[in-house]
């Protein structure tokens, strides 16, 4: 890199540490403050950071990987999430609000009672904030020295490939300067620091994107978009260009079979689209995102920030991925490891200054990733386990110190992970596979009285085992991801039905009081419903077609600007006609949607 990308760089990494450490007292006013921004988040700042969570160092390496190696459709093991985040919208997003929690796991003793439910919030909190919540750490920091190894970091300082300094090689020096420089970030300025700097953030991250795809896709070599879609195929002997796996044929009649050219099973793809994205442990929300839906302002905006997200994620930033993983195809044929073509489309095609704000960009999505899996998970150990059970009398500074305290452990756990892994997409499975089973017990103990502490946590620690185990343990190990997938779900689902049959429900009076907390629709809450004589806020059915009429109106705007841009007309028309279809149909539902009606209580977890 010319001296220029160096001081681009530079610039970018002060001016990060700067607003952390400015950001950092108003950070240490409360526990609320350093975790969820005092709840006065305004709509577009909360979706806008809930994108740039999503957006990683390791996402678009992870993408040339999965396109590289399993065509566009392989893109549906994250796609596949987007009916989850819609019904994150329209189902969980007001409910979350309402409820006036710090973390996801505070619920559990607002939903539950007694011994099991305290015994339930710090295995969770626990288990979420440490194992699961450090190996995704690990495979995003991972990404991160995939990529100072591609841009030779270490060389450009006078170190010679496979030479040492102060005795510790290059990957591990890496790690360590990770380790230092998010810690110095994340650990000053809490959420605001985070949040504060997460739209400029995701706005640089994007451009950068956007660079990669245009330079790579105009050069000689590739030959704009025609040439693109042309070589791209012809690189693969499968249909790469594929958006969803099938083959669709007019032989006597209309024919819709499996591609005999797909770069993923039958099975896979099915569990991908129709049984991840209800059974992995985000099914309501998921951590980060409750943290920003708790901090919004107001139920209102809590669900316009669920929106935006959606967006920004699916719609918008989807495409320069997939364009630049194509041209990696394209250029580099018999690339070893395809998560490398990013970072070496980069460094060949980019001019100087144009590569220093591409490196930049990838830094700064590096940044809001890592600096938000930190501070929630230090909102667990804070908040759920510290001063939940260790010191429930601790003042606010000392919980603020606490977190802090925290975020160094957790940040040197995914360092270590880091230095131990090597493929992206490989740890991205395994997080996908260890959070799987107690996907179905989260939505049904919103809307199903039934559902008890014992059944939360038995399928919490059994889809972590077993996803552990048919991942990892040999002779146990279920190749096809699709079958591993339905395999946790079906194992999990028959040992927490059993348990939750085999315990006492809860009691009457902890039903009620989250019952007038929450007011959800629906049938499962009736009794509650006719003891109180508080209505729902508002109507479970209304909801569920509004998030079916939502999902068409995302996928099909997602896939009519996939159409247009990998030039197939057909396509582009076909969706935009769901998209608008789809679209009128949300409207007309939301039209007779009831208005929003403040929550009548909100009762606190802590006895």
């Amino acid at each position: 890199m010319h001296w220029i990308d160096g001081l681009i760089i530079a610039l970018y990494l002060i001016g990060a540490l700067a607003l952390g450490a400015y950001l950092s007292r108003r950070a240490s006013q409360s526990v609320e403050d350093f975790f969820i921004s005092g709840r006065s988040l305004p709509w577009w700042l909360a979706g806008t950071s809930m994108a740039a969570t999503t957006f990683s160092i390791d996402t678009p390496l992870y993408v040339a990987g999965v396109v590289g190696e399993r065509g566009i459709a392989g893109n549906w093991e994250w796609w596949a999430f987007g009916v989850g985040h819609v019904a994150l919208i329209y189902v969980f997003a007001r409910l979350w609000r309402r409820s006036a929690v710090v973390t996801d796991a505070e619920l559990i003793e607002m939903r539950y009672s007694g011994r099991p439910a305290a015994v339930l919030r710090v295995v969770k909190a626990f288990l979420f904030a440490v194992p699961i919540n450090c190996i995704g750490i690990g495979y995003i920091m991972l990404a991160a020295l995939k990529v100072m190894e591609a841009l030779s970091f270490w060389s450009l300082l006078g170190i010679p490939t496979g030479g040492t300094v102060l005795g510790l090689d290059p990957k591990m020096l890496s790690v360590l300067v990770l380790l230092v420089f998010v810690l110095l970030y994340a650990g000053l300025s809490g959420l605001w620091g985070v949040v504060a700097t997460d739209f400029v953030q995701f706005v640089l991250a994007l451009i950068g994107a956007v660079l990669v795809a245009w330079f790579a896709i105009r050069s000689p070599e590739v030959g704009g978009l025609s040439g693109l879609v042309t070589q791209a195929q012809a690189a693969t002997d499968f249909d790469v260009l594929a958006f969803v796996p099938f083959e669709i044929g007019w032989d006597d009649g209309l024919r819709i079979g499996w591609s005999a050219f797909a770069g993923i099973s039958a099975s896979t793809f099915f569990a991908y689209a129709f049984v991840q994205w209800w059974t992995f442990r985000r099914s309501d929300g998921g951590g980060e995102f409750i943290q920003r839906l708790v901090a919004s302002r107001d139920e209102q905006h809590a669900e316009w920030a669920a929106w935006l997200f959606n967006i920004l994620h699916y719609v918008i930033r989807t495409w320069p991925w997939v364009l630049v993983a194509l041209a990696a195809l394209v250029v580099y044929p018999d690339l070893e490891d395809p998560e490398m073509g990013y970072p070496k489309l980069m460094l060949d095609y980019l001019p100087v200054g144009v590569l220093g704000l591409a490196v930049a960009s990838l830094l700064a999505a590096f940044m809001s990733t890592v600096s938000t899996q930190i501070n929630w998970g230090a909102s667990y150990l804070t908040h759920d386990v510290y001063a939940r059970f260790v010191r429930p009398e601790a003042t606010q500074d000392e919980l603020v110190l606490a977190g802090r305290a925290a975020s160094l452990l957790i940040a040197t756990i995914g360092a270590v992970a880091a230095f131990f892994s090597e493929s992206v997409a490989t740890i991205f499975r395994l997080v996908i596979a260890i959070g799987t089973g107690p996907g179905v017990v989260l939505i049904l103990r919103w809307f199903w009285w039934r559902i008890n502490a014992w059944a939360e946590l038995s399928a919490m620690c059994a889809g972590f085992l077993i996803g552990l185990t048919t991942t990892l343990y040999p002779g146990a190990i279920i190749d096809d991801f699709g079958l591993r997938l339905g395999a946790i779900t079906v194992l999990t689902g028959i040992v927490w039905i059993s348990v939750m049959y085999a315990t006492k429900p809860e009691s009457a009076k902890t039903l009620r009081r989250f019952y007038r907390m929450a007011r959800p629709g629906g049938p499962g809450w009736a009794r509650q419903r006719a003891e109180t004589g508080v209505a729902p806020a508002a109507s479970l059915s209304r909801s569920i077609w509004s998030t079916v009429a939502a999902v068409g109106l995302l996928f099909g705007t997602m896939f009519a600007t996939g159409g247009a841009l990998l030039l197939r007309p057909a396509v582009a028309v076909g969706c935009s006609s769901v998209a608008l279809v789809s679209g009128y149909a949300l409207y007309r539902l939301r039209q007779g949607a009831a208005p929003i009606i403040e929550s009548e209580e909100a009762p606190s977890a802590s006895p």
